[in-house]
This record gives structure tokens, C-alpha cells and sequence, in this order.
């Protein structure tokens, strides 16, 4: 028999908009590689929402214009975080709040609710 040590793995899920639990089936043998995979995520959104507020301020000309939209493309990026939650491995489901459905099959593993341009140099 193992010991739950050995045995416990740590998955990252994303909570889309803090609050909708989204399974990204990627598991982690250790919580700090995880949480680095957590740390990496939240960087690829907050990039993704400095290209965006670039784009965004060379583009839209009236000051209140911008900030409407720069209000609603934060709190589409940034309100998505991921937290690292026990995952006992085989066919045992993660640790979640079980209210939401499973993620549709056609998710990206970065768990990027819609894809975003690559800013180039």
C-alpha cells in the first residue's frame, strides 16, 4: 500500500472569472511545480492584456472609449486564475466544486478562454 505522499499528485485548475472551475488535466508529481505552472499561466494572461491595452491605446482615440473597454478586457483576462488542487491519480476526479459540468473537450491546455494574438517585437 502506498502512502498518500507518494501517491498525491497536484492538478491546476483554472477558475474562469474567480468563480466557474475549469479542469485542465494537467497534473503535477510536485505542488511546487504546479504552482509554477500557475505562476506561468497567470503571466501568459497578464501579457496577452498588455498587447491588448497597446493595441488598444494606439487605436481608440476618445479617453472614456478606452478606459470602457480596457475595464472589460481586464476583468476578462485577469479575473481568470488557477489554484492547484489535490489529484489522487487513476480514475479519481480532482477536487473541485463538482456544480459545473466538465470543460468541453475542445479546450487548449494553457486554459485561454479565446486566443490571442502574439505580439511581435
Amino acid at each position: 500500500m502506498q502512502t498518500q505522499a507518494q501517491a498525491m499528485k497536484w492538478m491546476l485548475v483554472v477558475l474562469v472569472g474567480g468563480v466557474s472551475p475549469v479542469n485542465t488535466d494537467l497534473v503535477f508529481d510536485k505542488f511546487s511545480d504546479c504552482l509554477a505552472a500557475e505562476e506561468q499561466m497567470r503571466q501568459h494572461y497578464a501579457d496577452a492584456f498588455d498587447a491588448w491595452d497597446r493595441m488598444a491605446a494606439a487605436r481608440i482615440d476618445r479617453r472614456r472609449d478606452y478606459k470602457k473597454a480596457r475595464d472589460v478586457e481586464a476583468k476578462r483576462l485577469l479575473s481568470n486564475v488557477g489554484t492547484c488542487v489535490p489529484h489522487g491519480g487513476g480514475d479519481q476526479r480532482p477536487v473541485t466544486t463538482q456544480q459545473q459540468p466538465p470543460a468541453p473537450s475542445s479546450q487548449q491546455p494553457a486554459a485561454t478562454p479565446s486566443p490571442q494574438p502574439t505580439p511581435r517585437g
